[in-house]
């Protein structure tokens, strides 16, 4: 069987591609920051960040940073035309007021049925770092998820129940991974879409679990 991983800019934009018109969206740290480099031309899509920005733009080019323009992952950012910047308190105040369509966070591990664990091992040498990440996953009216499928020990991510630390219950509803892309449901997972050449019985091998189509 041949198949490819997704890229983590063609990951990128598969999450871009399913974002609506009009959304307002938060881009967790690391891996879903780059989905606003993919944003379709044409859609009017909003991007908040936790340290208060609304209406950011793509990464800036090379040489054209603004250090005190940041998001919370402390990297460079852009500001579209209308863009504001706000306290803290306030950005949080949209994080956990149901104010955000969609945010897409990383993970260490996801359950079928939408558990969602992405701010510590559990290792004692692990230092953890939840951030806005609570606040995000149950204030957001859709969590989705975008990691790479498998860790690199060849674990599947997605498990039955977490062994990791929660940081939010029953609230993922899908996720993005370098071979596929599955919803989590109150009845397990389902598929949405696989790379070419990757058929469901590998799929449902990788990751351990049955997956409905």
């Amino acid at each position: 069987m041949t198949y490819q991983r997704r890229t983590k800019e063609q990951l990128a934009k598969r999450v871009a591609e399913d974002i609506f018109d009009g959304a307002v969206v938060n881009l967790g740290i690391g891996q879903p920051t780059l989905v606003a480099n993919h944003l379709p031309a044409g859609r009017e899509i909003i991007l908040q960040s936790e340290n208060g920005i609304l209406g950011m733009g793509p990464a800036p080019a090379a040489g054209e940073e603004d250090f005190d323009l940041i998001n919370a992952g402390k990297q460079p950012v852009t500001l579209l035309a209308g863009g504001s910047y706000f306290h803290h308190a306030d950005s949080f105040a949209m994080m956990r007021g149901g104010h955000l369509d969609i945010c897409v966070l990383g993970a260490f591990q996801v359950s079928a049925t939408g558990d969602l664990a992405n701010w510590h091992t559990g290792e004692k040498d692990a230092i953890p770092a939840v951030g806005g990440a609570m606040d995000l996953a149950i204030g957001a009216r859709q969590t989705w998820v975008m990691m790479d499928l498998l860790t690199k020990k060849g674990e599947s991510k997605l498990v039955e129940n977490c062994s990791y630390p929660l940081t939010g219950i029953g609230c993922v509803k899908r996720v993005y991974s370098d071979l596929a892309t599955l919803a989590c449901t109150p009845d397990g997972l389902k598929l949405i879409d696989t790379v070419d050449g990757l058929d469901h019985a590998e799929l449902e091998r990788l990751v351990g679990l049955p997956i409905a189509i």
